[in-house]
């Protein structure tokens, strides 16, 4: 029955994803570039960090103010709102090229995003029987993936030294809110500002607490600098869109298959070995960096697998050990500690970048993998691994609003199997 309800459900919500898919080309766009932009106008690395912090900072901020915000005017006023500011942000770029004026209008965007995919998440589990949103959620992630690579490869059409590229980010936003806005959908319920105790996180799974930390670093770091490393190792722009498009689609296709084997396994073992590969890969890079640039592209299929799956064994470990009835909330918890790394992290990047040069962006990763390879080891000996019986399966994950987390299958079946007195997390 599911299987023949699965096709309807995606032509109905067809619009809906379709629009969510071109607001992502545009995000994905953006940060690319950004970080050419800022090479050519001699910024240094650690100012376009700082500037790619800011949107970070912004998404962890937008976390909190935006459901108050959409709980005072409803959903659509609030989408409409942050949908013409962040569809004007792209255009004042280009007015202006300053890195405190980029700053804020990186702050403003990171505000501006997180709300807009509270909403469309919202709106996603509002039509969504639950009997079908563990799969819609797959779906979800996946056009996720697929739109921030093909963003990438957007740099190529126009001047990049010019105004189009930002115009062309603008029009993606604007495009975005057609189909979105076109789909019929109820007011869905109101989604609350995250309540997070971050002893009660870390007491319930330091190691979760530390990979999430991690893979914010990482990733954050990844979106905002890895357009200057691909500039400053000679890529023409056309590489520049393969390296950073090969290594979110290496992040989408390879984490189900390490996801899938780490539901058999200790989920810690994994991360470890995951790290330690990282690691080795990344040295790799910074390596060949300098003998052999055009290994990189493909090298990145591989460096996006691994750092990518890191945050979704984190959840996944989470999950195997919490209380079931705690799990959106622990979930929500390890969300903000992945933007607090996020937002970090391309500042720490660019600091390492300007201090070592632009290669050592692939040392300031494998330093950060390594670091929690051996946080990794300390916790296997200090606990014992969960028995398979009562681990929960892996789901593919990115980093979104705490909205989309009622679509995660496992927070579905907890809810199921839950007795109806049971406690909810807020």
């Amino acid at each position: 029955m599911n299987d023949s309800a699965m096709g309807p459900l995606l032509w109905r919500l067809s619009t809906l994803l379709s629009g969510v898919a071109l607001l992502i080309v545009g995000v994905g766009l953006l940060f690319s570039v950004l970080g050419l932009r800022a090479g050519l106008a001699d910024f240094s690395s650690i100012t376009l960090g700082l500037v790619t912090s800011a949107y970070f900072a912004g998404f962890v901020l937008g976390t909190y103010l935006c459901p108050v915000i959409i709980g005072r005017v409803g959903h659509i006023r609030a989408f409409a709102a942050m949908a013409s500011l962040a569809s004007t942000m792209p255009i004042l770029h280009a007015l202006w090229i300053d890195p405190w004026f980029w700053g804020l209008l990186r702050l403003i965007t990171g505000v501006c995003m997180v709300g807009l995919y509270i909403v469309i998440e919202s709106w996603l589990n509002a039509l969504a029987p639950n009997a079908l949103r563990g799969r819609l959620f797959a779906v979800y992630m996946a056009v996720n993936f697929v739109a921030l690579a093909v963003g990438q490869w957007l740099i190529l059409v126009g001047d990049r030294l010019g105004f189009v590229p930002f115009a062309m980010v603008s029009v993606m936003f604007s495009f975005a809110l057609l189909p979105i806005t076109m789909t019929p959908v109820a007011e869905p319920e109101p989604v609350q500002a995250p309540r997070l105790s971050l002893r009660d996180l870390y007491d319930a799974s330091p190691m979760g607490m530390a990979a999430a930390m991690a893979s914010g670093l990482i990733t954050g770091a990844f979106y905002g600098m890895a357009a200057l490393f691909a500039q400053g190792v000679g890529f023409t722009d056309a590489q520049v869109a393969s390296f950073v498009a090969a290594a979110i689609l290496g992040g989408a296709f390879f984490q189900w298959p390490v996801g899938h084997y780490s539901d058999s396994h200790d989920r810690r073992l994994v991360l470890l070995w995951v790290c330690v590969f990282g690691t080795a890969v990344c040295v790799m890079g910074y390596m060949l960096a300098t003998v052999s640039p055009d290994s990189l592209i493909p090298l990145a299929v591989l460096f996006g697998g691994l750092i990518f799956a890191i945050y979704g064994l984190c959840v996944a470990h989470v999950n195997d050990v919490i209380d079931s009835t705690r799990l959106v909330e622990f979930s929500g918890g390890l969300l903000l500690i992945h933007g607090i790394g996020a937002a970090i992290g391309p500042t720490l990047a660019g600091a390492v970048m300007d201090g070592v040069g632009s290669n050592s962006l692939m040392l300031y990763f494998a330093v950060v993998m390594a670091s929690l390879a051996v946080y990794s080891a300390k916790r296997l000996k200090a606990a014992k691994p969960v028995p398979t019986e009562e681990k929960s399966s892996f789901v593919v994950m990115g980093a979104g609003s705490q909205a989309v987390l009622q679509m995660d299958p496992r927070s579905l079946a907890d809810d199921a199997s839950a007795p109806s007195d049971a406690p909810q997390a807020p």
